[in-house]
């Protein structure tokens, strides 16, 4: 088995972090509400992983998201992933929403439908859920039908989705949302 490193880094939203091996990014975590809870979610999701001076190219990733995360246009599909241990349908679905631009959204019934499974918004909902590269596959940019954004299942939840679509400008930023009313 490969061994896996990680490491923090700051960026607009928070303490963000980043897990590689010799593949590449095998995960990337939003903030927690300090370093030490992102350290802390990264090591439960990579038990064995040693902090460790990023390489050139995971450095290269780290500056693209912290330059996204920032508000700049940027286009992360140069980011290499390893997704050995991800499902096809998954990997498929990652795929696609690595198309989505910064600003912009498509909805889970949309990706259903480029899959050619119409039916399978709720698959593609689940999948997102699941993302284990969030910023670099976009899932916040992925909403519920009638750009209703739907759960988010990071820190901050959907509070977090609406942040980060707001720094690229999207208007779904503003739309108000069920799991937030009351």
């Amino acid at each position: 088995m490969p061994s896996i490193h990680f490491a923090t880094f700051d960026t607009a939203i928070g303490p963000c972090g980043i897990a590689w091996g010799e593949r590449g990014v095998v995960g990337v975590q939003l903030p927690g509400k300090d370093k030490a809870a992102t350290r802390a979610r990264l090591r439960r999701r990579h038990p064995g992983a040693a902090e460790s001076e990023p390489p050139l190219s995971v450095r290269q990733a780290i500056d693209e998201i912290v330059a996204l995360l920032r508000g700049e246009r940027r286009d992360l599909c140069a980011i290499r992933l390893d997704m050995e241990h991800v499902q096809p349908f998954e990997r498929r679905v990652y795929e696609l929403a690595r198309a989505i631009p910064p600003g912009q959204i498509t909805t889970y019934g949309e990706l259903a439908k480029r899959l050619g499974d119409p039916s399978a918004a709720q698959a593609v909902g689940a999948a997102m859920g699941r993302n284990p590269f969030p910023i670099v596959v976009p899932c916040h940019r992925v909403v519920g039908a009638g750009t209703r954004l739907g759960g988010f299942s990071a820190p901050g939840g959907v509070k977090t989705k609406r942040r980060m679509l707001a720094i690229e400008g999207s208007p779904a930023a503003g739309t108000p949302d069920l799991f937030e009313m009351n």
